[in-house]
Formats: structure tokens, C-alpha cells, sequence
């Protein structure tokens, strides 16, 4: 073929692929049928990439041949298209030409072509090796070149394989991929294809069917079925389940432009949209396809885990296996509880609940047979209102909640095969359902069992060292089951409309009331889902320095029990959201609260009215304790503690005053500027301590330097001593997660102070970008400013959406305003930013200054 000729041609095949998929997109969208789509995408790419063939005339000995997805005649609109060129023999210098030139011309056509040159020899060595080779192998077809050849190729894959390690791979290749995300298909943004429940779980299911020998030659969920491995309604919705999966891969494919299988925020509207949902009262169209999508996906994981079971069941029968009788209707086959009869649940339908108390109590079960799964779920529908009314249910169900151990695993296989969804229907409403405050990464039923599963570490010993603090409060408290049952109500009524803290105190309640709970009980787990937001809001919203902010928390919590239980199921809580949410400062706010508020209600309840007055006093006497650590006597702090009002000694602890005295003993009266930088010593970031002559911007100038070198405050300490010094100190968070060394901290404290000395002059930060999440689910910018109970001050409060710089540009705005900061509260949750400052200024004497400075700053918060 001429140069001119084979140019001629590829313009020519280009065409037909550039048409071909056009149509095949068209089609689609006028009429989805993603059998239509993936099987015609394969066709016309096998028809291009044979043409293409053909026109260089490849050596009679060899073969093109589609591997992998590919292979199965699945081509999605941008994914990988992979082929194997086999050969009979190594290829000649001539025959390497021939082939670099075809799969230049693979990519000149606009194929990203994956592809691989090999002897049937070279296929083996291959797939000895490395599992996806065997995968992709066992799935390959001809396209085009020798028959013989590709016949040749099957054969050898035939007698190569190992079967049972194949399965074995395939399980551990499937786990690893479900702990990258998380164990869970209930991410906010889950993979349609990687994360569990997706398309790759039933990939999983075909290749084990298919090597254990139960996969048949054809239809593998039909093989299933007749191998009675799939039974009831399963093959249909495995298979309802595969076309919904596939039509949404198919739909981001075609909406993205890319191989993009996540299912973005950005897109969830648009795909609900193709999907025929619109909004309603109270539900997005996206919350609404979400939902459909979270419980498809559940579904997918209860066949794959019954269908494995199933297999590994079929491959080592229970005949070979220990069997223990456990009682006239349970057995322990091997290590997993079994039904001694498939129909108990018809005849005894308490026998449901039973199944999960015996596996909690018998400590070497964590598993149960396939059988006894199936006949969970199918008797899942026995569970309604006289279920649920049953004084024997009542009694088993409190009893799963009070076991020592397995209570966490148990409420998770009861959601997953909707035991508890029925059993308590306000739990049922929320399963699969989203949260769009940008800081919570599942689902409202995922993200209650997160809190249950901290709420049991807490109690656990093997896990007492991830807090030391909360594992001792709760191995203090009395009936600690007590937290998991209010776990389970914090956030039932969630996506309802209205506060869900009311609303979840109703079901609570009842609850609480119909199973029999004492009238204190009842009380407490009421409270506490009522209450479940207001430690956290009042310890990183307020300041708790403050002994009026403690004695109006203290007014609320009334007694130690209810403030121990609100502390650890607010600590649950936030860690149950995302582990971007919880950090050591959060942790070390909620810890000062408590602390604070329990020495309040101890005075209180011990008639000691004198000890409230005596925090000031107290706080000095333990920073003394820790100076004499460092060889510095009990009047060497005389000069800098002169300084300070009792203000200063409430907002910080003990060892915060302890090292401010170290570095500013000596040097009270210096007229250059002192910084000084450590890493924090009760977790991760930095701490800095910035003390100078006060001036006009020099928090701008601080929050100006912060911001340039990447960092983030996340708590601000901001103080002017009598003889008018700015004692400022900060917590700072670095978003790139760079090592936080000395040297670090030493560069910050050069550079700092020449900043300060005016000889570097920060640059201003640029506002950095909100993130896609933020664009997709806006934050609407809010700003009040309101005087304090003395009114000589203002507390200005700003919720916004978080992005680098806007702390710079709120200080900016306040110093040109001529407000004077003395405090700030930073709070980050997620994407979201709620800080509050205390302000004062002769310019917000007027109300009219004060309108031009709110309105000032929502300028500079909208998006």
C-alpha cells in the first residue's frame, strides 16, 4: 500500500469511527439500551481495527484478538480497549516494523488502544505471573488473522490455569478493592465500577462462577441460577442491577467526555435528570437518583456475598466440616452460625432477631451460612407492626444492643440485608439517603453506623489507645448501651424537613418508651438526640474561656451523666463524619469544654460556690507547676504576668501560659516583635505565638503570611496586653501535609518577624478556587454582627464557603473598616467556614457603619 493510498485509507477509517460512535451516542440518548451501545461500540471498533489489519498484511501466524472488557463485547463510550497481537513465533525486525506502524495507526484513528505483542509461550509466562493477565485471557475473542492460532492460545489457557488459586486471587484482589473504598458503596461519590456494590463486583461474580465450575458456557447468572448458587428473585436483580450500573457508566462516560466512572457531584443532577427525576418537596432530583443508586448498589453486595458463600460452600461442603447443635434451631457449621431448618423463621419469627444474638454471643462466629443469609432476607418482610410489637422481639432487640461484643458487626449485617431498616422504619427511610453539607462522606444509615462503630471502640480495650480519655469515661458510665441506641436516633429524621433534632426526638421516645426503658433512660437518650449538635457548636463557635459560655452549657447539660454522654457521643460524631473533619484541636476544644463544665458542676453539686472563682487562680498555680519543669522559679513570671487581665488566663491553658511566660519573661517591654513556632505538641500542625507593639494590621499581616506558605489557622487567640502588646497566638494546619519539623518551625519564626519589621512585605493572597463540591451544592454566605451582653463590643459571626485566603480577606476588610479584633474563633467543618470574631471600633457605633461592613464582607464571600 502506497503512503498516499494508506493515508487515503486512515481518513477514510477515522470517519467511520468518528460517525459510528456519533450515531451509537445519538441512539443512546434518543433510546438508552446499553446492550445496544456496548455490543455496537465493539463492532465498530472490531471492524476498524480489522480493516486495519488487513491493509498492512500481518504475518499468516498471527492474530488479533480483543482481551478483557473488550473481550466480553463491553465497550463503554471512552473505555480502555485492549488487544493482545499473538504470534507464532518471536517477530522478525520486518515484522516489528509492521507492527509499531499498526498501532501508531491504532491511536492516528483516535483509539486509545492498550496492547500487548507475545507468543502463546509468552501469554503463559505472563499469566503465571499476574492474575489480570489470566482474567483478560479468559475473557478473549477473535477479531481477525489465524484461527488455529487463537485456538491454540484457549487451549493453553485451559490447561495453565489454576483454578483454585485463581479464585483465591480474585477474592483478594476484590477485598483489597473494597478497603480502598472503605468497605462501603455508600460514599458520596461512589466509582460505578470499583466501589462495592459495582460493576466489578459482578465482574468478580462471572470469573470465580466461571473457574469453580458453575458459570456454564453462556448466560453465567442462568448457570448460576440452574446450579441453584443464585435462588429466588436473585438472578433478576442481579441482572436489573447489571443494566442499571451499565447505563450509568455509559451516561457519565457520554456526559464527562471522559473515562470518568465516578459519580461526581457535579454531574448527579444532570445523570437524575436522565434518568426521569425530577425535584420534589424537600428532595433534589440527584438525592432522589442517589438513593435508587446507594440501594442498587446494596443489593449487588448482599448476591456477591451470598453467591461466594455460596461457591465456597458448593466447593467445601459442610459434610467435611465440624457441626455443633447450639440449640433445637441453630447450629455452627465449621466457624459460621446455620439454620438447623431453612423454614424456622415461618414457624418462629423471632427467630430472626435470635440469629443475631447468637452470633454476638457465640465469640468464634462472625459469619453465617449462605442459607441462613437467604432466609433472612427473604423472611425480612415478616418484620411489621405485630413484629414489632411482640414483647419477645422488644426483648431480644435490646439484648443484640447490651452484648459486650459483636453489637457494631450485627447492626451492620441487619442493614445490610434490611432487617433494621424493618424493624425500625425511620432507620429504613434514611438508608441510602445523602447529605449535602459537604463534610459528612456517607450516607445518613452509613454515617450512624460510623458513630456506633466509635461508640464501641470506645468500650473496646484493644482500641483504648486511640482515646485514652473517652475509652475511661466510657468504661465509668453506667449502661453504656445506652449511647448506641441514641447513635442509632441522632440523625434518623434526616431529609424529612424541619429540625431533625426535634423530629428524631419523637421517634426516640417512642421507641424508648415501647421497649420498656426506664423513665431516666428514656430521658437521656431523648436529650441527647435532641442535643447531639450543641457541644460541638458551642466549643468551636463560642469561647469557652469565657466562664459565662461554661455556665450557660453547664445550665444546660444539668448533671455529670448527661454531660459524659453528650461528650462522647459528640466525639463519636464528628469522627463518624470524615477523618478530614476530626483533627487534634477539635478534639482538644471538646476536652476543655468538658473539663471545664464538669469542675463547674462538681462546685455546684458540692456547695462550693468559691471554686468557680477560682479558675484564675487555679490556671496560674498549674502553669507555675509546669515552669518549675524548666528550672524557672515561682516569681520569675512577676513582670509578664503583670501585663495580663484575668481574660488572658481563662482563654489559655495552663501549659499555653506556661510556654507564652518561657518565651517573654525576659523580654516584656522588647520593641521588636517576637515569634516563636513549635510543632503542637497535642497533635498535628503548628502552634505560633506572635507578641509585639499592637498595631492597626497586624493580624492582616499575619493572616496575609499564613496564607502565602500554604497553611490554615484553625484557632486564633487574639489578646492585647495592659501596656498595649498584641499577644496573639495560633493553631495552624498544613493542607499538603508537609513534615513539621523544627527547621520548619525556625523558618517561620526568620520570616515572621521580618514581616513584622516590615522588611518582607507579604504578598496578598490570591482567593483560591471553591472546590467542584461546593460549586455543585452552594453555600449561601451569611454575616451577623450583633452587640455583646456589654454592649461596648460585637460579636460578628461568618459562615461561607472555605477557600484559600478568605480569613486574609475578612481581616483586610475589618482593618479597613477600623474594627479592632480581640478575639477569634475559627471553625472549618468540611468545605464549610464558621468563624466568629469579637470586634470594636468607633466606626460601628453607627448602624449605618455596621451595614457597610456586613455588607462589605458578603462581597467578599460570595463565590
Amino acid at each position: 500500500m502506497t503512503h498516499q493510498r494508506a493515508n487515503t485509507a486512515l481518513v477514510e477509517i477515522r470517519e467511520i469511527l468518528k460517525q459510528g460512535q456519533k450515531d451509537l451516542a445519538a441512539a443512546y440518548l434518543a433510546r438508552p439500551d446499553h446492550r445496544a451501545y456496548l455490543t455496537g461500540r465493539s463492532q465498530l471498533v472490531d471492524q476498524v481495527l480489522e480493516r486495519l489489519w488487513l491493509h498492512e498484511q500481518l504475518p499468516n501466524g498471527s492474530a488479533l484478538i480483543a482481551v478483557g472488557g473488550y473481550g466480553r463485547n463491553e465497550l463503554y463510550p471512552h473505555s480502555d480497549i485492549d488487544v493482545l497481537i499473538a504470534l507464532e513465533s518471536p517477530a522478525t525486525p520486518e515484522q516489528e516494523t509492521v507492527l509499531a506502524r499498526l498501532v501508531s495507526q491504532f491511536w492516528d484513528i483516535g483509539l486509545a488502544v492498550g496492547h500487548s505483542v507475545r507468543t502463546i509461550d509468552e501469554c503463559m509466562s505472563a499469566a503465571e505471573s499476574d492474575v489480570t493477565v489470566q482474567t483478560a485471557l479468559s475473557e478473549s475473542r477473535l477479531i481477525c488473522g489465524q484461527q488455529t492460532l487463537y485456538q491454540r492460545l484457549q487451549q493453553a489457557i485451559d490447561v495453565c490455569m489454576d483454578h483454585g488459586q485463581f479464585i483465591a486471587a480474585k477474592l483478594a484482589e476484590q477485598e483489597e478493592r473494597h478497603q480502598r473504598h472503605a468497605f462501603s458503596a455508600f460514599s458520596l461519590e461512589p466509582n460505578c465500577k470499583e466501589s462495592p456494590g459495582g460493576l466489578r463486583d459482578l465482574h468478580s461474580l462471572n470469573w470465580i462462577a466461571r473457574a469453580a465450575g458453575f458459570g456454564g458456557h453462556g448466560d453465567v447468572w442462568q448457570a448460576l441460577q440452574q446450579n441453584e448458587l443464585m435462588q429466588g428473585d436473585e438472578r433478576v436483580a442481579v441482572e436489573r442491577a447489571a443494566g442499571f450500573l451499565a447505563d450509568v457508566r455509559i451516561s457519565l462516560h457520554l456526559l464527562t467526555g471522559r473515562a470518568e466512572d465516578r459519580l461526581l457531584f457535579d454531574v448527579q443532577g444532570q445523570i437524575a435528570q436522565q434518568f426521569g427525576f425530577t425535584d420534589i418537596a424537600n428532595r433534589r432530583a440527584s438525592e432522589q437518583f442517589m438513593q435508587r443508586y446507594y440501594r442498587i448498589a446494596k443489593r449487588v453486595t448482599q448476591i456477591n456475598t451470598l453467591v461466594l458463600k455460596s461457591i465456597s460452600e458448593r466447593l467445601a461442603p459442610a459434610s467435611k466440616l465440624k457441626i455443633r447443635r447450639l440449640n433445637e434451631r441453630f447450629q455452627k457449621v465449621g466457624h459460621k452460625l446455620d439454620l438447623v431448618d431453612p423454614l424456622i423463621y415461618q414457624s418462629n419469627p423471632s427467630a430472626i432477631l435470635e440469629t443475631f444474638l447468637l452470633m454476638e454471643k457465640q465469640g468464634g462466629v462472625q459469619e453465617m451460612t449462605a442459607r441462613t443469609l437467604r432466609a433472612l432476607y427473604a423472611a425480612r418482610r415478616m418484620i411489621n407492626r405485630e413484629f414489632r410489637q411482640h414483647p419477645e422481639n422488644k426483648k431480644l432487640f435490646i439484648q443484640i444492643l447490651r452484648q459486650k461484643n459483636g453489637v457494631l458487626h450485627a447492626l451492620r449485617l441487619m442493614n445490610q440485608f434490611d432487617i433494621l431498616g424493618r424493624y425500625i422504619p425511620a432507620f429504613g427511610q434514611i438508608v441510602g439517603q445523602m447529605q449535602h453539607d459537604l463534610f459528612h462522606v456517607f450516607t445518613v444509615d452509613q454515617h450512624i453506623l460510623q458513630v456506633v462503630r466509635n461508640i464501641r471502640r470506645f468500650v473496646r480495650e484493644d482500641f483504648a489507645h486511640e482515646n485514652p480519655f473517652c475509652h475511661r469515661l466510657m468504661s465509668e458510665f453506667e449502661r453504656p448501651w445506652l449511647l448506641v441506641l441514641a447513635a442509632l436516633f441522632h440523625d434518623i429524621a434526616k431529609g424529612r424537613g424541619g429540625d431533625h433534632s426535634e423530629l428524631g426526638m419523637a421517634d426516640a421516645e417512642a421507641f424508648c418508651i415501647s421497649h420498656g426503658l426506664q423513665k431516666k433512660d428514656t430521658s437521656l437518650i431523648v436529650w441527647l438526640v435532641k442535643e447531639h449538635l450543641t457541644m460541638s457548636a458551642v466549643a468551636q463557635k463560642e469561647d469557652i474561656s469565657d466562664p459565662s459560655t461554661v455556665a450557660a452549657f453547664c445550665k444546660r447539660v444539668g448533671d455529670a451523666r448527661h454531660l459524659t454522654a453528650l461528650y462522647l457521643l459528640t466525639v463519636a460524631d464528628i469522627r463518624g463524619t470524615s477523618p478530614k473533619v476530626w483533627n487534634s484541636w477539635k478534639a482538644r476544644l471538646l476536652e476543655t469544654l468538658y473539663r471545664s463544665t464538669l469542675n463547674r458542676l462538681e462546685a455546684i453539686q458540692g456547695d462550693n460556690p468559691e471554686q468557680l472563682g477560682d479558675m484564675v487562680v487555679q490556671r496560674k498555680r498549674d502553669a507555675l507547676t509546669h515552669l518549675r519543669f524548666f528550672a524557672l522559679g515561682d516569681s520569675v513570671q512577676a513582670q509578664f504576668w503583670k501585663q495580663l487581665d484575668d481574660v488572658y488566663f481563662l482563654r489559655h491553658t495552663d501549659e499555653e501560659i506556661a510556654w507564652h511566660t518561657r518565651c517573654l519573661y525576659y523580654r516584656t517591654h522588647d520593641n521588636k516583635p517576637i515569634v516563636r513556632a513549635r510543632p503542637n505538641p497535642e497533635g498535628e500542625g503548628i502552634q505560633v505565638l506572635a507578641y509585639a507593639p499592637d498595631q492597626a494590621d497586624l493580624f492582616v499581616r499575619l493572616c496575609g503570611y499564613f496564607s502565602s506558605i500554604g497553611y490554615s489557622i484553625m484557632d486564633a487567640k487574639i489578646h492585647t496586653t495592659k501596656h498595649g502588646y498584641a499577644l496573639d497566638s495560633f493553631n495552624l494546619l498544613d493542607a499538603s501535609n508537609r513534615h513539621m519539623d523544627r527547621e520548619t518551625c525556625a523558618i517561620i519564626e526568620h520570616d515572621l518577624i521580618e514581616v513584622l519589621l516590615g522588611k518582607i512585605e507579604p504578598s496578598t493572597p490570591p482567593m483560591g478556587r471553591i472546590s467542584r463540591q461546593v460549586r455543585s451544592f452552594p453555600i449561601t454566605p451569611d454575616v451577623m454582627l450583633e452587640p455583646d451582653e456589654s454592649g461596648q463590643q460585637y460579636v460578628l459571626s461568618i459562615r461561607a464557603a472555605d477557600r484559600t485566603g478568605l480569613l486574609y480577606a475578612i481581616a483586610e476588610t475589618l482593618t479597613r473598616h477600623g474594627a479592632a479584633l480581640h478575639t477569634a474563633r475559627i471553625s472549618t467543618l468540611g468545605e464549610r467556614v464558621e468563624d466568629t470574631f469579637l470586634i470594636s471600633g468607633r466606626a460601628l457605633s453607627q448602624s449605618r457603619d455596621r451595614l457597610l461592613l456586613e455588607n462589605d464582607l458578603l462581597e467578599q464571600l460570595k463565590i
